[in-house]
C-alpha cells in the first residue's frame, strides 16, 4: 500500500502539453512574447516630412501624421508617402524634336512631394508609386509639347526660357494633392549632325563678324585721315591767310607812310635837307661826281659869296 502514492522513477504527472510541469511553465512566456509582438506590431513610427495612409482590409480610412500612431495588427495597414520635397533624375534621356525637326537627347529631373492633406484622395487614385504613374507621363508629353514650339537654335539661346515654360505647363496639369516643385533640364544633346551644323555656322558667322569689324576699322582709319587732311589744310588756309594779311597790313603801312612822306614833302620843301642834316656825320665826300653839288652849301646867285 506504501508504495501506491509513491511515483515511480520515470512516472512522474505529465501536464496537458505532454512536457510535464516545464510545460505549463512555457504557456506564460509564449503568452507574453505574442502580447508583446501585438503590441510591437500596433505602433507605427512616421519620420517628420511623411504622411501616413491608413489602410483597414485594403481601403484607405485616415492620414496619420508624424510620431507614433497606433494601428490594429493583421487587420491595419500604413503606407507612408513624402510631404518632404523629393528629386528624381531620370536615367533614361527624354528624346524629343524641335520645331524644325531636330531631335535632341533631354537629361531631365523632377522635384515634386505630396500635400498631406489630400493623401488620402493621391493614394486611392495613383497608389503609392504615383511618380511613375502620373507624374512621369505628364513630364514625358508635356515636355515634349513645349519643347517642339521652339527651334533647335532658339532652345539654344533660350534654354531658361524653354525650362520655365515647361515647367508651368507641368504644374499646371499636375492633378490636385501632388506638389510639383520644378523641372529641371539637367543637358540638352542634339545630334551630332547637327551640332557640327551649328560649329560651321559659328564660325562662318565669326568670320563675317571678324571682316565687318575690319572694314568699320580700315573706315574709322579712312575718316582719321580724312580729318587730319582737312586739319592740315585748314592750318595751311589759315596759315597763308594770316601772312597775306601780314603782307596786306605791311603794305597799308608802308603806303600810309609813304603818303605821309609826301605829304609832308609837298607841304615844307626843306625837310629833305633837314632830314639830310640830321644823319650828316660832319664830313664831305671825299669824291664828287662832275656838276655835283657839296651837301648842305647852298652857293649865293650871281657867284658872289
Amino acid at each position: 500500500m506504501s508504495n501506491i502514492f509513491t511515483p515511480r522513477a520515470g512516472n512522474a504527472p505529465k501536464g496537458p502539453s505532454g512536457g510535464g510541469f516545464s510545460g505549463l511553465l512555457s504557456l506564460p512566456l509564449i503568452a507574453i512574447a505574442v502580447g508583446v509582438i501585438v503590441v510591437w506590431m500596433s505602433y507605427t513610427p512616421i519620420d517628420e516630412g511623411e504622411v501616413g495612409v491608413k489602410l483597414r482590409w485594403g481601403q484607405a480610412v485616415s492620414t496619420l501624421h508624424p510620431g507614433f500612431n497606433i494601428v490594429i495588427p493583421f487587420m491595419e495597414s500604413v503606407v507612408i508617402l513624402p510631404t518632404r520635397t523629393q528629386k528624381y533624375t531620370y536615367e533614361e534621356s527624354l528624346n524629343t524634336y524641335s520645331k524644325d525637326i531636330q531631335a535632341a537627347d533631354n537629361k531631365v529631373s523632377v522635384t515634386y512631394s505630396i500635400d498631406g492633406t489630400k493623401a488620402i484622395k493621391v493614394y486611392s487614385q495613383y497608389g503609392q508609386d504615383f511618380l511613375n504613374t502620373i507624374i512621369t507621363p505628364i513630364v514625358n508629353k508635356r515636355f515634349k509639347e513645349v519643347f517642339g514650339k521652339y527651334e533647335a537654335e532658339k532652345i539654344v539661346n533660350e534654354r531658361q526660357k524653354l525650362g520655365e515654360e515647361i515647367e508651368v505647363s507641368v504644374r499646371s496639369n499636375m492633378p490636385e494633392g501632388i506638389i510639383i516643385g520644378g523641372v529641371q533640364i539637367e543637358n540638352i544633346q542634339f545630334s551630332k549632325t547637327y551640332e557640327e551644323a551649328r560649329e560651321e555656322a559659328a564660325s562662318a558667322e565669326a568670320a563675317v563678324n571678324k571682316a565687318r569689324q575690319q572694314l568699320e576699322q580700315k573706315k574709322v582709319d579712312a575718316e582719321r585721315v580724312v580729318v587730319q587732311a582737312t586739319a592740315d589744310a585748314t592750318a595751311r588756309v589759315t596759315a597763308a591767310k594770316a601772312d597775306a594779311d601780314a603782307i596786306r597790313l605791311k603794305g597799308d603801312a608802308e603806303a600810309a607812310a609813304l603818303q605821309a612822306k609826301a605829304a609832308a614833302l609837298r607841304d615844307n620843301p626843306g625837310y629833305v635837307a633837314l632830314t639830310a642834316a640830321e644823319k650828316w656825320d660832319g664830313k664831305l665826300p671825299t669824291t664828287f661826281v662832275p656838276g655835283s653839288a657839296v651837301p648842305f652849301v647852298t652857293l649865293p646867285r650871281g657867284g658872289n659869296p
